[in-house]
């Protein structure tokens, strides 16, 4: 297989990824990065995004992020649209096959591969995405202020979207599919003691509808008494949890249960020297634009200071 050789390889794009080419690129690393099989990450499924400061009258995810490639590519940064499909972090430098096809060596590895929100798998689900659908309370919550909505989940993160939407909205549906939660005591606390959250127990969601442009309601069942009924409401969160896309590095790097790689708090370093992480493949807490964006330049750094430390630049 063709080798080629690169200073700083970037792996995944999104705000992670750009903002680290940004960074690599004006130190005059040259990074390559292989934007993954979703390039712009997330964002790039978003319409409006209004919480990312420096866009005062907000802006669509796509174009956000070609916003955020122009400025990667102004200052060098060697973008490909590839998948990279192994990595091999045992000896050094570090090597990383793309599309099977040929295979970079790098003197040091920006992981930014993300995650993805885990979908109940509707059809409608699909069909309403970014029309009443969303994965992100924080995100999106604002734009169905005063109006009612449903969550679905039973873990911390329903809990936490469910008590962050009932500040805007005057009703919350938290559709949980088990006769308990399985968040945190404290969270399932916050949730009983909000009271226009109502907590439908044993619901499983059946479909959720809409007119064709937008959501209108959806239609669930009690798995106990089979009982059907339709909410009126006009957003549906999903709140069943993210799933990192890290499983190449699996054999390599330390990560929790979950699929989330752990690096040197306050830091980007993973334990592998030359290897660092960056964004939502890290961060299971706040997975916001800006947080990546954040980490993304903490990556850049110190992939810049190891190089340096090394004697390589």
């Amino acid at each position: 297989m063709e080798q080629e050789k690169v200073k700083v390889l970037i792996i995944g794009s999104g705000p992670a990824g750009y903002t680290a080419a940004i960074y690599a690129a004006r130190a005059g690393l040259k990074p390559v990065m292989v934007t993954g099989g979703e390039p712009g990450g997330q964002l790039t499924t978003t319409n409006d995004v209004e919480n990312y400061p420096g866009y005062p009258e907000g802006i669509n995810g796509p174009q956000m992020m070609v916003d955020f490639q122009k400025q990667a590519e102004r200052f060098g940064t060697d973008i490909r649209y590839g998948m990279v499909t192994s990595v091999d972090f045992n000896g050094y430098p570090h090597k990383a096959v793309v599309d099977e096809k040929y295979e970079l060596v790098a003197e040091a590895v920006v992981i930014a591969t993300g995650a993805s929100a885990k979908y109940l798998g509707l059809p409608s689900e699909e069909k309403y995405y970014n029309k009443g659908v969303s994965a992100c309370a924080v995100c999106d919550g604002f734009f169905y202020k005063g109006k009612t909505v449903a969550v679905a989940g039973g873990g911390d993160t329903a809990a936490e979207e469910a008590t962050y939407l009932a500040n805007l909205c005057p009703k919350v549906y938290l559709l949980v599919r088990r006769d308990e939660m399985r968040a945190s005591k404290i969270m399932q606390k916050r949730v009983m003691n909000t009271p226009n959250i109502e907590v439908l127990w044993n619901t499983e969601t059946d479909e959720i509808l809409g007119d064709g442009d937008n959501v209108t309601g959806v239609r669930v069942t009690n798995n106990q008494s089979n009982e059907t009924q339709e909410l009126d409401i006009e957003g549906f969160f999903v709140a069943i949890g993210h799933k990192p896309n890290t499983d190449i590095f699996k054999s390599f790097l330390d990560m929790d249960d979950t699929g989330y790689l752990k690096v040197n708090p306050g830091t980007a370093k993973t334990k592998i020297k030359g290897v660092f992480v960056s964004g939502d493949a890290a961060d299971k807490v706040y997975r916001q634009a800006v947080t990546a964006a954040g980490t993304g330049c903490m990556a850049a750094l110190d992939a810049e200071r190891y190089l340096t430390e090394e004697g390589i630049i």
